[in-house]
């Protein structure tokens, strides 16, 4: 086998490095990483290993050079069930077709390693959204990094990566606080702070409006954010496991999965006890009673992303702050309020 010259610190990881780590020639790694079944799979393991350690993210060096882009965006989600997902794909597909950009969706559920699943999917389109932070790990980042475009939406913030998002904090503040006036004082947070940075600030605002007025908050629920957990959450309640008077919910998807459940055990919502959610999904407004929510704007999210991903592509410069929009407190009757 031919030797193959090392990268330096400098210029980054090659094909050629990744061969020399490996211990194969680069047609062997391109193939590999072309997904070629001709290489055995103690090979292609060292290839992607050594992928992995450099972090390496081909160049599509196969592709002609006259052919400078893909004209996709890469787009990737944990999953497509709820209405959340369905929403920000909408926005995203919308604003990138507008923009000539036809969009590559990746799901995170099931993959057992996302970054690698990221960096080849970054082979294939010229810039990448993600949905929070978990499927852009620091060492995934630098290695995309003045390659390829990236926006992280309602995420952690991370140095040299633009950032999309909907305020939060101030919004669930605004919302506890319009239940504690309602007289409530066994309020549980339902949804896990540590699940996502989203819901991390969620539960901040829901802190602040206790302490607000002295009160200190119960600990969180924490519970995942699909219908099921919110059912399991109310037959917590119907239990006595959990005592509560009001549910503030991380999304929509608990708080109406918890009030149908409880209202078919025959307690009264808001009556014995409050459920106020978050989202706004079309649902929420014809239930009865009407859910009390916090609107964001969802689609908007996934088209801004789509179009700063335009932008960078074009040779836009990346912005420096994260681009935050705003929410709106929804009052219905599900809170207590009276209906108009």
């Amino acid at each position: 086998m031919a030797t193959v010259p090392s990268s330096s610190p400098s210029t980054g990881a090659t094909i050629y490095s990744v061969a020399e780590r490996a211990g194969v020639s680069i047609a062997t790694v391109s193939r590999v990483l072309q997904g070629a079944g001709t290489v055995s799979s103690k090979t292609s393991q060292k290839v992607l290993d050594a992928v992995d350690a450099l972090n390496y993210v081909p160049l599509g060096a196969a592709r002609s050079l006259a052919v400078r882009h893909h004209e996709a965006h890469g787009l990737v989600l944990p999953e497509l069930s709820g209405p959340y997902y369905s929403e920000l794909l909408i926005g995203f597909e919308s604003r990138a077709a507008e923009l000539g950009q036809s969009v590559t969706l990746m799901l995170t559920e099931g993959k057992g390693d996302i970054g690698r699943a990221v960096r080849q999917l970054a082979t294939r389109v010229d810039a990448i959204a993600v949905l929070g932070s978990a499927a852009m790990p620091p060492a995934v980042a630098r290695a995309l990094h003045g390659q390829k475009p990236v926006v992280i939406i309602a995420g952690t913030p991370q140095d040299g990566i633009e950032g999309v998002g909907a305020e939060n904090a101030a919004s669930a503040e605004r919302l506890t606080e319009h239940v504690l006036a309602h007289g409530r004082t066994r309020l549980l947070f339902v949804g896990d702070p540590a699940g996502a940075p989203d819901i991390a600030d969620r539960h901040v605002g829901f802190v602040a409006a206790h302490a607000a007025r002295g009160l200190v908050p119960a600990a969180p629920v924490r519970v995942a954010f699909r219908e099921a957990d919110g059912r399991a959450v109310a037959e917590r309640l119907l239990s006595g496991e959990l005592e509560a008077d009001a549910l503030v919910c991380a999304n929509d998807e608990l708080a109406l999965a918890a009030m149908t459940r409880l209202q078919d055990a025959g307690r009264d919502v808001p009556g014995d006890v409050a459920v106020v959610g978050w989202d706004d999904v079309m649902t929420a407004r014809y239930v009865r009673p009407g859910l009390t929510t916090v609107r964001q704007p969802v689609r908007e999210l996934g088209a801004v992303a789509a179009e700063r991903l335009h932008d960078r592509v074009a040779g836009g410069a990346p912005r420096l702050e994260p681009q935050v929009l705003a929410t709106e407190l929804v009052v219905r009757t599900s809170c207590g309020c009276p209906r108009p």
